[in-house]
Protein backbone atom coordinates (compact mmCIF):
# COMPACT_ATOMS: atom_id res chain seq x y z
CA UNK A 1 0.00 0.00 0.00
CA UNK A 2 2.78 2.61 -0.99
CA UNK A 3 0.78 5.19 -2.67
CA UNK A 4 -1.85 5.06 -0.17
CA UNK A 5 -2.66 8.57 1.10
CA UNK A 6 -1.97 8.99 4.57
CA UNK A 7 -5.89 10.53 5.94
CA UNK A 8 -6.11 13.11 8.25
CA UNK A 9 -7.84 11.32 10.65
CA UNK A 10 -8.81 7.33 11.13
CA UNK A 11 -11.24 5.90 13.73
CA UNK A 12 -10.00 4.54 16.83
CA UNK A 13 -10.61 0.75 15.32
CA UNK A 14 -12.62 -1.08 13.06
CA UNK A 15 -15.29 -1.59 15.39
CA UNK A 16 -15.61 2.18 15.05
CA UNK A 17 -15.94 2.38 11.54
CA UNK A 18 -18.87 -1.21 12.18
CA UNK A 19 -20.76 0.85 13.69
CA UNK A 20 -20.60 4.16 12.17
CA UNK A 21 -21.59 2.52 8.88
CA UNK A 22 -24.39 0.31 10.38
CA UNK A 23 -25.59 3.14 11.62
CA UNK A 24 -25.52 4.66 8.38
CA UNK A 25 -27.37 1.56 7.15
CA UNK A 26 -29.86 1.23 9.39
CA UNK A 27 -32.45 4.30 8.74
CA UNK A 28 -35.76 4.78 8.91
CA UNK A 29 -36.67 2.79 6.26
CA UNK A 30 -35.00 -0.48 7.43
CA UNK A 31 -36.62 -0.22 10.82
CA UNK A 32 -40.02 -0.81 9.12
CA UNK A 33 -39.69 -1.67 5.73
CA UNK A 34 -37.09 -5.04 5.66
CA UNK A 35 -39.38 -6.59 8.09
CA UNK A 36 -42.82 -5.76 6.13
CA UNK A 37 -41.14 -6.89 2.76
CA UNK A 38 -39.88 -10.24 4.75
CA UNK A 39 -43.42 -10.98 5.88
CA UNK A 40 -45.30 -10.17 2.85
CA UNK A 41 -42.80 -12.05 0.37
CA UNK A 42 -42.79 -15.38 1.75
CA UNK A 43 -40.82 -14.91 5.62
CA UNK A 44 -37.59 -17.10 5.36
CA UNK A 45 -37.69 -17.84 1.85
CA UNK A 46 -37.44 -13.83 1.65
CA UNK A 47 -34.79 -13.42 4.23
CA UNK A 48 -32.52 -16.58 2.55
CA UNK A 49 -32.31 -14.63 -1.04
CA UNK A 50 -31.77 -11.38 0.30
CA UNK A 51 -28.91 -12.67 1.96
CA UNK A 52 -27.96 -14.23 -1.43
CA UNK A 53 -28.37 -10.79 -2.97
CA UNK A 54 -26.49 -9.36 0.13
CA UNK A 55 -23.22 -11.35 -0.91
CA UNK A 56 -23.71 -11.43 -4.71
CA UNK A 57 -24.29 -7.64 -4.68
CA UNK A 58 -24.36 -5.48 -1.75
CA UNK A 59 -20.93 -6.91 -0.23
CA UNK A 60 -18.78 -7.06 -3.39
CA UNK A 61 -20.02 -3.37 -4.06
CA UNK A 62 -19.41 -2.43 -0.58
CA UNK A 63 -15.85 -3.73 -0.13
CA UNK A 64 -14.88 -1.61 -3.46
CA UNK A 65 -16.01 1.33 -2.20
CA UNK A 66 -14.32 0.99 1.39
CA UNK A 67 -11.21 0.19 -0.62
CA UNK A 68 -11.63 3.06 -2.89
CA UNK A 69 -11.67 5.18 0.38
CA UNK A 70 -8.75 3.78 2.51
CA UNK A 71 -6.41 3.64 -0.93
CA UNK A 72 -7.79 7.18 -2.21
CA UNK A 73 -7.52 8.82 1.58
CA UNK A 74 -10.41 11.45 1.06
CA UNK A 75 -13.58 12.15 -0.59
CA UNK A 76 -15.35 10.55 -2.73
CA UNK A 77 -14.11 13.26 -5.47
CA UNK A 78 -10.27 12.75 -4.23
CA UNK A 79 -10.39 9.53 -3.49
CA UNK A 80 -11.24 8.35 -6.82
CA UNK A 81 -9.42 11.18 -8.58
CA UNK A 82 -6.26 9.44 -6.82
CA UNK A 83 -7.07 5.76 -7.15
CA UNK A 84 -7.66 6.41 -11.31
CA UNK A 85 -4.33 8.75 -10.99
CA UNK A 86 -2.55 5.43 -9.64
CA UNK A 87 -3.60 3.66 -12.83
CA UNK A 88 -2.91 6.04 -15.26
CA UNK A 89 -6.39 6.27 -16.17
CA UNK A 90 -8.64 9.57 -17.09
CA UNK A 91 -9.47 11.65 -14.32
CA UNK A 92 -12.89 12.44 -16.07
CA UNK A 93 -13.46 8.96 -13.80
CA UNK A 94 -13.89 11.09 -10.63
CA UNK A 95 -17.10 12.28 -11.97
CA UNK A 96 -18.41 8.99 -9.99
CA UNK A 97 -17.22 10.89 -7.03
CA UNK A 98 -19.15 14.34 -7.64
CA UNK A 99 -22.27 11.79 -8.45
CA UNK A 100 -22.28 9.83 -5.05
CA UNK A 101 -21.50 13.05 -3.25
CA UNK A 102 -23.94 15.30 -4.34
CA UNK A 103 -26.49 11.38 -4.33
CA UNK A 104 -25.54 11.94 -0.31
CA UNK A 105 -26.09 15.71 -0.23
CA UNK A 106 -29.53 15.42 -1.91
CA UNK A 107 -31.22 12.41 -0.17
CA UNK A 108 -30.48 14.14 3.15
CA UNK A 109 -32.32 17.37 1.59
CA UNK A 110 -35.32 15.21 1.84
CA UNK A 111 -34.35 12.91 4.72
CA UNK A 112 -33.94 15.31 7.70
CA UNK A 113 -38.03 16.14 6.80
CA UNK A 114 -38.33 12.48 7.47
CA UNK A 115 -36.11 12.15 10.28
CA UNK A 116 -37.84 15.10 11.41
CA UNK A 117 -41.25 13.40 11.85
CA UNK A 118 -39.37 10.44 14.15
CA UNK A 119 -38.96 13.36 16.80
CA UNK A 120 -42.07 15.91 16.47
CA UNK A 121 -43.67 12.17 17.50
CA UNK A 122 -41.27 11.12 19.93
CA UNK A 123 -42.43 15.17 21.82
CA UNK A 124 -45.85 14.20 20.65
CA UNK A 125 -45.43 10.84 22.88
CA UNK A 126 -43.96 12.26 25.35
CA UNK A 127 -45.88 15.55 25.67
CA UNK A 128 -49.13 13.56 25.27
CA UNK A 129 -50.08 15.15 21.85
CA UNK A 130 -50.26 11.24 20.47
CA UNK A 131 -53.96 10.54 22.45
CA UNK A 132 -56.89 9.42 19.74
CA UNK A 133 -59.09 6.66 19.87
CA UNK A 134 -58.90 5.30 16.32
CA UNK A 135 -56.86 5.32 13.02
CA UNK A 136 -58.69 8.40 11.79
CA UNK A 137 -57.48 10.41 14.62
CA UNK A 138 -53.36 9.24 14.00
CA UNK A 139 -53.97 10.20 10.18
CA UNK A 140 -54.95 13.64 11.31
CA UNK A 141 -52.52 13.86 13.22
CA UNK A 142 -50.37 13.02 10.91
CA UNK A 143 -51.93 14.89 8.14
CA UNK A 144 -52.07 18.28 10.99
CA UNK A 145 -48.03 17.68 11.29
CA UNK A 146 -47.32 17.96 7.82
CA UNK A 147 -49.31 21.07 6.95
CA UNK A 148 -48.34 23.00 9.46
CA UNK A 149 -45.00 24.59 7.79
CA UNK A 150 -43.36 26.18 11.21
CA UNK A 151 -44.07 22.86 13.63
CA UNK A 152 -42.61 20.74 10.16
CA UNK A 153 -40.02 23.29 9.66
CA UNK A 154 -38.67 23.31 13.46
CA UNK A 155 -38.50 19.61 13.83
CA UNK A 156 -36.43 19.10 10.31
CA UNK A 157 -34.29 22.15 11.71
CA UNK A 158 -33.31 20.21 14.52
CA UNK A 159 -32.43 17.81 12.99
CA UNK A 160 -30.32 19.23 10.44
CA UNK A 161 -28.37 21.44 13.81
CA UNK A 162 -28.21 18.15 16.09
CA UNK A 163 -26.48 16.24 12.70
CA UNK A 164 -24.42 19.32 11.85
CA UNK A 165 -22.93 20.06 15.25
CA UNK A 166 -21.78 16.12 15.81
CA UNK A 167 -19.77 16.36 12.18
CA UNK A 168 -18.27 19.72 13.45
CA UNK A 169 -16.63 18.11 15.55
CA UNK A 170 -14.83 15.58 13.87
CA UNK A 171 -14.24 11.82 12.77
CA UNK A 172 -13.15 10.51 16.17
CA UNK A 173 -14.84 13.40 18.98
CA UNK A 174 -18.26 13.67 16.99
CA UNK A 175 -19.04 10.67 14.80
CA UNK A 176 -17.40 7.97 16.70
CA UNK A 177 -18.22 8.76 19.73
CA UNK A 178 -21.72 9.74 19.13
CA UNK A 179 -22.65 5.99 16.99
CA UNK A 180 -20.63 4.69 19.83
CA UNK A 181 -23.33 4.78 22.12
CA UNK A 182 -26.32 5.75 19.68
CA UNK A 183 -26.34 2.50 18.23
CA UNK A 184 -25.50 0.04 21.27
CA UNK A 185 -28.37 2.17 22.65
CA UNK A 186 -30.78 1.43 19.86
CA UNK A 187 -30.18 -2.17 20.02
CA UNK A 188 -30.47 -1.90 24.00
CA UNK A 189 -34.37 -0.70 23.26
CA UNK A 190 -34.92 -3.13 20.59
CA UNK A 191 -34.32 -5.68 22.86
CA UNK A 192 -36.35 -4.09 25.69
CA UNK A 193 -39.07 -4.22 22.57
CA UNK A 194 -38.95 -7.61 21.92
CA UNK A 195 -39.02 -8.71 25.34
CA UNK A 196 -42.07 -7.04 25.65
CA UNK A 197 -43.42 -8.56 22.51
CA UNK A 198 -42.55 -12.26 24.10
CA UNK A 199 -45.53 -11.30 26.48
CA UNK A 200 -47.94 -9.36 24.45
CA UNK A 201 -49.89 -12.18 22.94
CA UNK A 202 -48.78 -11.60 19.29
CA UNK A 203 -45.00 -12.77 19.42
CA UNK A 204 -45.78 -16.36 17.75
CA UNK A 205 -47.68 -14.79 14.56
CA UNK A 206 -44.79 -12.04 14.60
CA UNK A 207 -42.24 -14.85 14.04
CA UNK A 208 -44.51 -16.66 11.80
CA UNK A 209 -44.92 -13.65 9.22
CA UNK A 210 -41.34 -12.92 9.64
CA UNK A 211 -39.49 -16.64 9.67
CA UNK A 212 -42.04 -18.96 8.08
CA UNK A 213 -40.41 -20.43 4.71
CA UNK A 214 -42.84 -20.45 2.03
CA UNK A 215 -41.03 -20.38 -1.21
CA UNK A 216 -44.36 -20.37 -3.43
CA UNK A 217 -45.20 -16.70 -2.00
CA UNK A 218 -41.88 -15.52 -3.20
CA UNK A 219 -42.86 -14.11 -6.64
CA UNK A 220 -40.40 -11.94 -9.18
CA UNK A 221 -41.73 -8.77 -7.14
CA UNK A 222 -40.55 -10.16 -4.02
CA UNK A 223 -36.97 -11.18 -5.82
CA UNK A 224 -36.74 -7.80 -6.82
CA UNK A 225 -37.54 -6.24 -3.90
CA UNK A 226 -34.64 -8.28 -2.20
CA UNK A 227 -32.06 -7.13 -5.07
CA UNK A 228 -33.10 -3.22 -4.46
CA UNK A 229 -32.89 -3.92 -0.53
CA UNK A 230 -29.84 -5.73 -0.67
CA UNK A 231 -28.15 -2.53 -2.72
CA UNK A 232 -29.90 0.32 -1.31
CA UNK A 233 -30.04 -0.87 2.33
CA UNK A 234 -26.03 -0.33 3.08
CA UNK A 235 -26.01 2.72 1.90
CA UNK A 236 -24.13 2.22 -1.38
CA UNK A 237 -23.45 4.63 -3.77
CA UNK A 238 -24.19 7.84 -1.92
CA UNK A 239 -20.48 8.59 -0.74
CA UNK A 240 -21.41 7.31 2.60
CA UNK A 241 -19.57 4.70 2.80
CA UNK A 242 -16.40 5.84 0.30
CA UNK A 243 -15.99 8.52 2.81
CA UNK A 244 -16.08 6.74 5.93
CA UNK A 245 -13.71 3.87 4.23
CA UNK A 246 -11.42 7.03 3.74
CA UNK A 247 -10.78 7.03 8.14
CA UNK A 248 -10.59 3.04 8.14
CA UNK A 249 -7.12 2.18 9.63
CA UNK A 250 -4.32 0.73 7.45
CA UNK A 251 -4.41 -2.39 9.59
CA UNK A 252 -8.12 -3.46 9.45
CA UNK A 253 -9.71 -5.85 7.16
CA UNK A 254 -12.13 -4.34 4.88
CA UNK A 255 -13.25 -8.13 4.25
CA UNK A 256 -14.39 -8.66 8.02
CA UNK A 257 -15.31 -5.27 8.17
CA UNK A 258 -17.76 -5.08 5.09
CA UNK A 259 -19.55 -8.63 7.06
CA UNK A 260 -19.78 -7.46 10.47
CA UNK A 261 -21.47 -4.31 9.07
CA UNK A 262 -23.61 -6.48 6.52
CA UNK A 263 -24.56 -8.86 9.46
CA UNK A 264 -25.13 -5.94 11.79
CA UNK A 265 -27.58 -3.83 9.54
CA UNK A 266 -29.68 -7.52 8.56
CA UNK A 267 -29.77 -8.14 12.46
CA UNK A 268 -31.33 -5.12 13.29
CA UNK A 269 -33.65 -5.10 10.71
CA UNK A 270 -34.97 -8.31 12.06
CA UNK A 271 -34.79 -7.18 15.57
CA UNK A 272 -36.92 -4.39 14.76
CA UNK A 273 -39.73 -6.74 12.77
CA UNK A 274 -39.62 -8.74 16.16
CA UNK A 275 -39.88 -5.46 18.04
CA UNK A 276 -42.82 -3.88 16.06
CA UNK A 277 -44.75 -7.03 14.73
CA UNK A 278 -45.76 -8.80 17.91
CA UNK A 279 -47.87 -5.27 18.90
CA UNK A 280 -49.21 -4.81 16.15
CA UNK A 281 -50.58 -8.03 15.36
CA UNK A 282 -51.42 -8.19 19.55
CA UNK A 283 -54.02 -5.17 18.44
CA UNK A 284 -55.29 -6.69 15.62
CA UNK A 285 -53.42 -4.47 13.22
CA UNK A 286 -52.46 -4.58 9.70
CA UNK A 287 -48.60 -4.94 9.48
CA UNK A 288 -48.94 -3.80 6.03
CA UNK A 289 -49.03 -0.61 6.02
CA UNK A 290 -45.99 1.37 5.50
CA UNK A 291 -44.42 4.78 6.92
CA UNK A 292 -48.52 4.72 8.22
CA UNK A 293 -47.36 1.47 10.59
CA UNK A 294 -44.92 3.52 12.66
CA UNK A 295 -46.71 6.84 12.78
CA UNK A 296 -50.01 5.88 12.90
CA UNK A 297 -50.76 2.53 13.86
CA UNK A 298 -48.04 1.80 16.31
CA UNK A 299 -49.13 4.75 18.34
CA UNK A 300 -52.34 3.28 19.21
CA UNK A 301 -51.05 0.09 19.52
CA UNK A 302 -48.62 1.95 22.36
CA UNK A 303 -52.30 3.29 23.88
CA UNK A 304 -53.36 0.20 24.98
CA UNK A 305 -50.53 -1.36 25.99
CA UNK A 306 -49.65 -1.19 29.79
CA UNK A 307 -46.64 0.88 30.24
CA UNK A 308 -47.69 1.85 26.70
CA UNK A 309 -46.20 5.62 27.16
CA UNK A 310 -42.80 3.96 28.12
CA UNK A 311 -42.60 1.83 25.28
CA UNK A 312 -43.87 4.56 23.03
CA UNK A 313 -40.69 7.13 24.11
CA UNK A 314 -38.23 4.12 23.74
CA UNK A 315 -39.19 3.25 20.25
CA UNK A 316 -39.34 6.88 19.10
CA UNK A 317 -35.82 7.75 21.05
CA UNK A 318 -34.93 4.25 18.97
CA UNK A 319 -35.76 6.04 15.95
CA UNK A 320 -34.52 9.31 16.17
CA UNK A 321 -31.05 7.72 16.58
CA UNK A 322 -31.83 5.62 13.51
CA UNK A 323 -32.26 8.74 11.45
CA UNK A 324 -29.58 10.49 13.09
CA UNK A 325 -26.87 7.94 12.16
CA UNK A 326 -27.93 7.92 9.04
CA UNK A 327 -27.88 11.74 8.33
CA UNK A 328 -24.46 11.93 9.84
CA UNK A 329 -23.06 9.36 7.37
CA UNK A 330 -24.80 11.68 4.11
CA UNK A 331 -22.86 14.67 4.83
CA UNK A 332 -19.74 13.70 6.05
CA UNK A 333 -19.21 13.26 2.46
CA UNK A 334 -19.66 16.94 1.50
CA UNK A 335 -17.42 18.15 4.72
CA UNK A 336 -14.59 15.90 4.07
CA UNK A 337 -14.51 17.52 0.65
CA UNK A 338 -14.67 21.32 1.90
CA UNK A 339 -11.84 20.37 4.39
CA UNK A 340 -9.51 18.56 1.99
CA UNK A 341 -9.72 21.31 -1.30
CA UNK A 342 -10.83 24.57 0.73
CA UNK A 343 -8.74 25.08 3.48
CA UNK A 344 -11.50 25.30 5.88
CA UNK A 345 -12.23 24.27 9.19
CA UNK A 346 -14.09 20.99 9.87
CA UNK A 347 -16.51 22.73 12.00
CA UNK A 348 -16.99 25.94 9.45
CA UNK A 349 -17.49 23.38 6.97
CA UNK A 350 -19.71 21.54 8.74
CA UNK A 351 -22.30 24.66 9.08
CA UNK A 352 -21.63 25.78 5.88
CA UNK A 353 -22.91 22.85 4.46
CA UNK A 354 -26.16 22.95 7.22
CA UNK A 355 -26.95 26.24 5.98
CA UNK A 356 -27.01 24.93 2.11
CA UNK A 357 -28.97 21.97 3.33
CA UNK A 358 -31.60 23.55 5.20
CA UNK A 359 -32.54 26.11 2.54
CA UNK A 360 -32.71 22.86 0.40
CA UNK A 361 -34.75 20.91 2.80
CA UNK A 362 -37.11 23.68 3.27
CA UNK A 363 -37.89 23.71 -0.23
CA UNK A 364 -38.62 19.92 0.45
CA UNK A 365 -40.39 20.45 3.49
CA UNK A 366 -42.68 23.18 1.87
CA UNK A 367 -43.85 20.34 -0.81
CA UNK A 368 -45.81 18.89 2.61
CA UNK A 369 -47.84 22.28 2.92
CA UNK A 370 -47.37 25.92 1.30
CA UNK A 371 -46.17 24.10 -1.70
CA UNK A 372 -48.59 21.78 -1.96
CA UNK A 373 -49.51 22.84 -5.42
CA UNK A 374 -45.56 23.73 -6.73
CA UNK A 375 -45.25 20.78 -9.33
CA UNK A 376 -42.89 19.89 -11.68
CA UNK A 377 -44.18 17.14 -14.32
CA UNK A 378 -46.12 15.90 -11.91
CA UNK A 379 -44.11 15.91 -9.22
CA UNK A 380 -43.26 17.83 -5.95
CA UNK A 381 -39.58 18.95 -5.31
CA UNK A 382 -39.76 16.11 -2.36
CA UNK A 383 -40.54 14.02 -4.42
CA UNK A 384 -37.69 15.10 -7.54
CA UNK A 385 -34.85 14.64 -4.50
CA UNK A 386 -35.88 11.03 -3.95
CA UNK A 387 -36.94 10.13 -7.76
CA UNK A 388 -33.45 11.28 -8.51
CA UNK A 389 -31.43 9.84 -6.13
CA UNK A 390 -32.87 6.31 -5.93
CA UNK A 391 -34.17 5.57 -9.39
CA UNK A 392 -31.15 6.98 -11.23
CA UNK A 393 -28.27 8.25 -9.43
CA UNK A 394 -27.48 5.06 -7.02
CA UNK A 395 -27.45 2.60 -9.36
CA UNK A 396 -25.53 4.26 -12.11
CA UNK A 397 -22.88 5.27 -9.55
CA UNK A 398 -23.01 2.05 -8.19
CA UNK A 399 -22.56 0.24 -11.52
CA UNK A 400 -20.16 2.72 -12.48
CA UNK A 401 -18.22 2.16 -9.28
CA UNK A 402 -17.68 -1.75 -10.14
CA UNK A 403 -16.85 -1.46 -13.62
CA UNK A 404 -14.58 1.08 -13.02
CA UNK A 405 -13.08 -1.34 -10.21
CA UNK A 406 -13.11 -4.42 -11.94
CA UNK A 407 -12.58 -3.35 -15.87
CA UNK A 408 -10.55 -0.34 -15.58
CA UNK A 409 -8.09 -0.22 -13.07
CA UNK A 410 -4.87 -2.17 -11.86
CA UNK A 411 -5.38 -4.77 -10.67
CA UNK A 412 -2.46 -4.61 -7.92
CA UNK A 413 -4.89 -1.43 -6.48
CA UNK A 414 -7.60 -3.56 -5.00
CA UNK A 415 -5.36 -6.90 -4.53
CA UNK A 416 -3.51 -4.08 -2.11
CA UNK A 417 -6.58 -3.04 -0.30
CA UNK A 418 -8.35 -6.02 -0.11
CA UNK A 419 -5.78 -8.62 1.56
CA UNK A 420 -7.30 -11.16 -0.44
CA UNK A 421 -5.51 -14.74 -1.38
CA UNK A 422 -5.39 -15.55 -4.80
CA UNK A 423 -8.84 -17.52 -5.20
CA UNK A 424 -10.97 -14.89 -3.39
CA UNK A 425 -9.27 -12.29 -4.51
CA UNK A 426 -10.59 -13.93 -7.79
CA UNK A 427 -13.69 -14.68 -6.71
CA UNK A 428 -14.31 -11.09 -5.87
CA UNK A 429 -13.28 -10.08 -9.30
CA UNK A 430 -15.61 -12.00 -11.06
CA UNK A 431 -18.40 -10.49 -8.93
CA UNK A 432 -17.81 -7.37 -9.38
CA UNK A 433 -17.16 -7.79 -13.03
CA UNK A 434 -20.06 -9.75 -13.88
CA UNK A 435 -22.38 -10.62 -10.94
CA UNK A 436 -22.99 -7.12 -9.36
CA UNK A 437 -23.25 -4.72 -12.44
CA UNK A 438 -25.84 -7.40 -13.71
CA UNK A 439 -27.90 -7.47 -10.49
CA UNK A 440 -27.43 -3.42 -10.58
CA UNK A 441 -29.02 -3.15 -13.73
CA UNK A 442 -32.03 -5.41 -12.85
CA UNK A 443 -32.19 -2.93 -10.07
CA UNK A 444 -31.93 0.30 -12.43
CA UNK A 445 -34.39 -1.12 -15.31
CA UNK A 446 -36.72 -2.05 -12.81
CA UNK A 447 -36.95 0.65 -10.98
CA UNK A 448 -37.43 2.96 -14.53
CA UNK A 449 -40.13 0.58 -15.19
CA UNK A 450 -38.22 0.11 -18.92
CA UNK A 451 -39.03 -3.34 -18.94
CA UNK A 452 -40.47 -6.26 -16.94
CA UNK A 453 -38.08 -8.39 -14.88
CA UNK A 454 -39.61 -12.09 -14.46
CA UNK A 455 -38.17 -15.01 -12.16
CA UNK A 456 -40.82 -17.28 -12.50
CA UNK A 457 -41.48 -20.11 -9.96
CA UNK A 458 -38.48 -21.13 -10.67
CA UNK A 459 -36.05 -19.02 -8.28
CA UNK A 460 -34.83 -21.64 -5.89
CA UNK A 461 -33.14 -22.65 -9.07
CA UNK A 462 -32.24 -19.75 -9.74
CA UNK A 463 -30.38 -19.09 -6.68
CA UNK A 464 -28.92 -23.05 -6.55
CA UNK A 465 -27.49 -21.79 -9.64
CA UNK A 466 -26.10 -18.21 -8.07
CA UNK A 467 -24.79 -19.93 -5.57
CA UNK A 468 -23.20 -22.12 -7.64
CA UNK A 469 -20.99 -20.06 -10.11
CA UNK A 470 -20.04 -17.55 -7.25
CA UNK A 471 -18.93 -20.74 -4.73
CA UNK A 472 -17.55 -23.19 -7.29
CA UNK A 473 -13.46 -23.44 -6.76
CA UNK A 474 -13.32 -23.39 -10.34
CA UNK A 475 -13.53 -19.81 -10.43
CA UNK A 476 -10.21 -19.76 -8.43
CA UNK A 477 -8.16 -21.99 -10.46
CA UNK A 478 -4.63 -20.20 -11.71
CA UNK A 479 -6.78 -20.58 -15.11
CA UNK A 480 -9.82 -18.63 -14.27
CA UNK A 481 -7.17 -15.72 -12.65
CA UNK A 482 -5.12 -15.10 -15.35
CA UNK A 483 -8.37 -15.18 -18.12
CA UNK A 484 -9.72 -12.45 -15.43
CA UNK A 485 -6.48 -10.04 -15.48
CA UNK A 486 -6.30 -10.99 -11.57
Amino acid sequence: MTTSQQPRAQWLGRWGFVLAATGSAVGLGNIWKFPYMTGEHGGGAFVLVYLACILAVGVPVMMTEIAFGRRGRGSPIDAVRRVVAESGRSPGWSLLGWMAMLCGFMILSFYVVVAGWSFSYLWKMISGGLAGSGVDDMVAIFVANNENPLNLGFWSTLVTLATMLIVGKGVQAGIEKSVSWMMPGMVVMLLILIAYGVFSGGFGEAWRFLFSFDAGSLSSDGMLAALGHAFFTLSLASGAILTYGSYLPARASIVRTTFSVAVADTLVALMAGLAIFPVIFANGMDPGEGPGLIFMSLPLAFQAMPLGTLFGILFFVMLSMAALTSAISMVEATVSWLVDNKGVTRRTAAWGSGILLWLISTLAMLSFNLGADWTFAGRHFFDWLDYLTSRWMMPLGGLGMVLLAGFVLKSETFRDELGLSPRWYALWLFMVRYVSPLGILVIFVDALGIARVEFGAHWPWLLAVLVAVTLTGELASPRLRKALGG
